[in-house]
């Protein structure tokens, strides 16, 4: 039997999803499209069945292309259907109950996150709500495993529904749910359901929280917020992460134990100038690619990840969408857009293949672009702002502004030349909560290890790329080459021309290499902010460049990547001749 777990986006069908599976989990693309759909198996009597974990749905009336596949895999042989569903918000989940319910497949409705309804004052009567619907209905908190047991029971005593329709207070018939089509119909039925089988209390908790929430999406009052949120991750991330931490690590641990210790070691043991090279000189595995990897990025990043974490938990970040909403309506997109612009200071690669969420090939396309161009990744962004910590506030604000005028600039004119519409903007809204520090650990941790596991690889492979080259001689012969670029127009030593085929590699390692040279003085202040808005714009790492072929495309991933190169040269050129101007006016811009 297959089962697929059907809801709308964050209410926690993953969680059941692992609950039910366990370590059976694979992910792949689902046929014909480039969305990833969890499949696994679930063990029980001596029995099996198939679980799909399927993309969120806001109704079965498909617009996103995780939508239709939504769609597609109801349509095909399920055997049952889990309908997850948030507790808080009962009548906008019975709408796509309702809608589940024509189908005429067996279904099971999970109200899940029954504690965070319960804090809120919301108690539903789920014996009543089961013998309105016809079904199995059932209370959980997946994250903690309550009710999970009772959800198994409910799976496989699954039934087709009956839905009971209010006649006149007090009287109901129970009728085929294939005979309500309309909406109008739809919703009536479930206010008089949700009405009938809910009772909600005063809480103080409740309204505390919802008058938080409220704070963070009004532009007077979630502006500032914003701003205030910012700068906290300028200070956490950008000054103790890759201030105190770095310096810990880089210049006390490895300065002066590991490094020390693994180039005696060459000295005394490896005859082999180039082994020794290899692996303790400029660009060595040990002084370079492992340096970099665990003393410079990985402190910064556990801090990032941290901070996004929290952000995450506490259900901050769709409030950002509708915030942010007017914003992109200047660039022919709408809110949803920053979702993936935010995952994006995570990782450009994973963002990229969350533009899939955007309901227009359009809106894929320039969010892919911005994404590029404009949005760097958590470790580049924390090397970032601890440089930028360096230098000063003024010099961070610079940073940002240029970005910002770049984001919407650039996103302007992509509006106007890409053809299409802008779709209409729908934004499910999580209740602001208490971050639970569990979630936070867990969540960073697994972004640790996809580091650690992804990432380290890619230094060890550029740092091996650049050993070559530079012994090669062609290393030297690019800097000679690029000097015109580099030098004059950029105004930058040669030898920053191996930062940008690193950021190339990879970003954050792109980053790293800046972080070392300014560390060393070779770089004065305005060198340093000019570099990093070149790195920044500069293109994608290769895996973003490849996911991108992936998602859009060869033909437009090489023109985004031939534009955001020249973009990026052109800016930075630009800045640099703005800045050495202002300062010979006696301006003192940073």
């Amino acid at each position: 039997m297959k089962i697929a777990l059907v809801g709308n986006p964050n209410v926690g069908k993953s969680v059941i999803f692992n609950a039910l599976t366990g370590s059976y989990a694979t992910v792949s693309n689902y046929p014909g499209t480039t969305v990833e759909v969890a499949k696994g198996v679930w063990r029980f009597g001596g029995h099996v069945a198939n679980i799909i974990d399927t993309p969120g749905v806001n109704s079965l009336n498909a617009l996103s292309e995780d939508e239709k596949v939504t769609c597609d895999i109801l349509r095909s042989d399920i055997g049952c259907i889990v309908h997850v569903a948030d507790s808080k918000n009962l009548k906008r989940s019975l709408l796509l109950t309702l809608e589940l319910a024509k189908l005429g497949i067996p279904l099971v409705l999970c109200l899940n996150m029954a504690d965070e309804a319960r804090e809120r004052g919301i108690e539903i009567d789920a014996r009543k709500l089961a013998e309105r619907l016809g079904i199995e209905v059932v209370e959980t908190v997946a994250v903690t495993g309550e009710g999970v047991s009772r959800l198994k029971d409910a799976i496989r005593k699954a039934r087709l529904p009956h839905v009971a329709i209010d006649i006149i207070p007090g009287k109901h018939e129970t009728v085929k749910p294939q005979e309500m089509m309309s909406l109008v119909k739809r919703t009536r039925v479930a206010e008089n359901i949700a009405k009938s089988v809910l009772s909600v209390s005063g809480n103080l908790k409740a309204s505390i929280a919802e008058k938080i929430g409220s704070l963070t999406i009004k532009p007077v009052t979630g502006i500032p917020i914003l701003i205030g949120v910012l700068v906290f991750m300028y200070f956490f991330v950008g000054r103790f992460a890759a201030g105190t931490l770095v310096d810990i690590l880089q210049e006390g641990f490895f300065g002066k134990w590991v490094n020390p210790f693994f180039i005696d070691i060459a000295d005394k043991y490896i005859r082999s100038n180039m082994l020794k090279d290899f692996l303790v000189g400029d660009y060595g595995i040990i002084t370079m690619a492992v340096t970099y990897a665990f003393a410079i990025i990985l402190p910064i990043v556990t801090a990032f990840f941290l901070f996004f974490g929290v952000l995450e938990d506490s259900g901050y970040l769709p409030r950002l969408s509708v915030l942010s909403d007017r914003v992109f309506k200047v660039i022919g997109l709408n809110g949803r857009a920053i979702l993936p612009v935010i995952l994006g200071l995570g990782c450009g690669t994973m963002a990229t293949l969350t533009t899939r969420i955007l309901d227009t090939k359009k809106e894929r396309i320039v969010v892919t672009l911005l994404l590029a161009l404009t949005i760097p990744c958590s470790a580049q962004l924390g090397v970032i702002m601890g440089l930028l910590g360096s230098i000063s506030l003024k010099a961070t604000i610079l940073w940002v502004l240029v970005l910002l005028s770049v984001l919407i600039s650039v996103g302007f004119a992509a509006s106007k030349i890409v053809p299409g519409e802008r779709s209409p903007f729908i934004q499910e809204l999580a209740p602001i909560r208490m971050p639970k520090i569990s979630n936070i650990i867990v969540k960073t941790f697994a972004r640790l290890k996809w580091y650690l596991k992804e990432a380290v690889p890619l230094f060890l492979l550029g740092t091996t790329v650049l050993f070559v080259l530079d012994k090669l001689w062609i290393l030297r012969w690019l800097e000679k080459a690029l000097s015109p670029l580099v030098v004059h127009f950029l105004g930058l030593p040669e030898k920053i021309t191996s930062v940008f085929i690193l950021g190339f590699l990879r970003r954050d390692y792109g980053a790293a290499g800046l972080y070392a040279f300014s560390k060393s003085g070779a770089l004065n202040n305005i060198q340093i902010l000019v570099s990093l808005v070149v790195i920044t714009l500069f293109v994608p790492c290769i895996a973003q460049f490849f996911v991108t072929v992936k998602e859009r495309g060869v033909k437009v991933a090489l023109i985004i990547g031939v534009f955001v190169f020249l973009f990026a040269i052109l800016a930075g050129g630009a800045l640099n001749f703005a800045l050495k101007h202002l300062v010979e006016m006696g301006v003192a811009i940073i």
